[in-house]
């Protein structure tokens, strides 16, 4: 079996860029308010997102008591939630907030609803036991606790990065660490947006505000980032970036654009439909609050970089960009001489993955479990050890097909980073390398390499 990259390599590799990222941090440290895509339930009835607070030097010894980074470390995100432990705010290191693992290479190719949440379980009992405990019975408990960690599975997330000092933080530790953290979180009053508003007032006072006629007095997180933006080109000293931080590819549902409330009423069916019915002049009066404030115009997208979570941000991908992997993929596939099933390799994918069981290998990387034609099969599921375990090369290969299916599939890319294709696409050509191979040598693998018995054979591991 194919061994691919040398992992000791890898890690080296992945361990100076945080250190690289380290040293930046300590150079020129940053808050960024993190703009976070409404998911699920609340995005159908409010589609205001979350927002979150990344402090790139403040680091924390748990969850509630906060320090100055030591070399290596990159930081941690600050949001207030609704019922965890009657905390008002949390603190969660950079990467297992975004990803529920501890490390970039960790992270996995295509994830679904059980692999995530054996991830976030995984990293709750490791770190977040004290606020989190386990049920009577050991199981996970109730709750909104998953939302601490894993953030990037349920949502794109915009990010507005501003300079800061070290006193800044300094005073910031002290404040927060000195003062009574006891929840008093009220949605309308008191929201996870007043919070990182606050955090925000903090290091540039009077910097963002509430509306009260696009948001009806209510703070929203799109509201407090382009307030962030007009502060912006008022103080050029706060050097203000953007980035995206894309939602990980797989079968989670996506998430949707961020509004502000007279947004959320306006744009959603449900709401407008019937108040122009019943009050065609609300209805209107919405609509020129709409216009009036300029909701709609705010693209927290515009002119931003992408989060590549091994360091550093880079360019967006164009369309041009997108084309031209769209057709390195198809002459990769056809190359392949594989038959086609009639259905997105992502969705079958999807099929099969559900019916895996979720395990991390000796690494603490994510693999899968599986039974092929009676026989137990274990597939990488990371970058870092998808060539490295012994699944047959026909399920590497569709693995890592369907990430990239599923990276590609907007005409308008969002998030995506060109290190992360380039890699995918890397990956892939190393998979159908090793698939060719076996079938040159006849391997009695082979035989078991076709869709339609892959589809039949994946069964539950006991």
């Amino acid at each position: 079996m194919f061994l691919g990259p040398n992992r000791s390599v890898v890690r080296k590799l992945s361990f100076a860029c945080l250190m690289l990222l380290a040293c930046v941090s300590a150079a020129g440290a940053s808050a960024t308010l993190f703009l976070e895509e409404p998911y699920g339930k609340m995005g159908y009835f409010t589609a205001t997102g979350h927002a979150a607070v990344y402090l790139s030097a403040v680091c924390a010894d748990s969850p509630i008591v906060l320090r100055r980074c030591a070399p290596g470390e990159t930081g941690i995100v600050l949001s207030r939630y609704d019922g965890i432990d009657g905390y008002d705010w949390l603190a969660i290191p950079l990467i297992p907030y975004l990803y529920a693992v501890e490390r970039p290479e960790d992270i996995p190719l295509f994830a679904d609803a059980r692999m995530v949440a054996f991830l976030r379980d995984q990293y709750r009992r490791k770190y977040l036991e004290d606020v989190a405990p386990d049920e009577a019975n050991g199981e996970a408990p109730g709750g909104i606790w998953y939302q601490l960690i894993g953030s990037s599975y349920d949502r794109t997330i915009y990010g507005f990065e501003i300079k800061t000092t070290p006193g800044q933080d300094d005073a910031l530790i002290n404040k927060l660490n000195s003062s009574p953290n006891r929840s008093h979180f009220h949605l309308a009053s008191n929201n996870c947006a007043d919070f990182a508003k606050q955090i925000i007032d903090f290091y540039y006072p009077k910097s963002l505000h509430r509306s009260l006629i696009a948001d009806v007095g209510i703070t929203t997180p799109k509201q407090i980032a382009k307030m962030l933006t007009r502060f912006a080109v008022r103080h050029p000293e706060i050097q203000l970036s953007r980035m995206v931080i894309a939602q990980v590819p797989g079968s989670m549902p996506r998430s949707s654009a961020p509004h502000g409330v007279v947004e959320s009423f306006l744009k959603s069916t449900k709401y407008i439909v019937p108040s122009a019915i019943l009050s065609p002049m609300f209805a209107g009066s919405v609509l020129a609050v709409y216009v009036g404030t300029g909701a709609g115009r705010f693209q927290p997208d515009r002119d931003a970089k992408v989060f590549d979570p091994d360091g550093g941000l880079e360019p967006p991908l164009s369309r041009a960009d997108r084309k031209t992997y769209l057709r390195q993929l198809k002459s990769l596939l056809a190359e392949a001489d594989f038959p086609a099933s009639g259905e997105s390799t992502d969705k079958e994918w999807a099929k099969l993955q559900s019916k895996a069981k979720t395990d991390l290998d000796g690494e603490g990387a994510p693999i899968l479990e599986m039974r092929l034609a009676g026989r137990p099969v274990r597939v990488g599921a990371a970058a870092d050890n998808v060539l490295n375990d012994s699944a047959p090369p026909q399920l590497v290969r569709e693995i890592l097909e369907a990430r990239l299916q599923s990276e590609l599939r907007h005409s308008t890319p969002r998030g995506l980073s060109r290190t992360e294709v380039t890699r995918d696409l890397s990956l892939l050509q190393q998979a159908q390398r090793e698939l060719a191979k076996e079938a040159r040598d006849d391997s009695p693998a082979t035989e078991l390499d076709t869709p339609a018995l892959m589809r039949a054979a994946f069964v539950n591991v006991p």
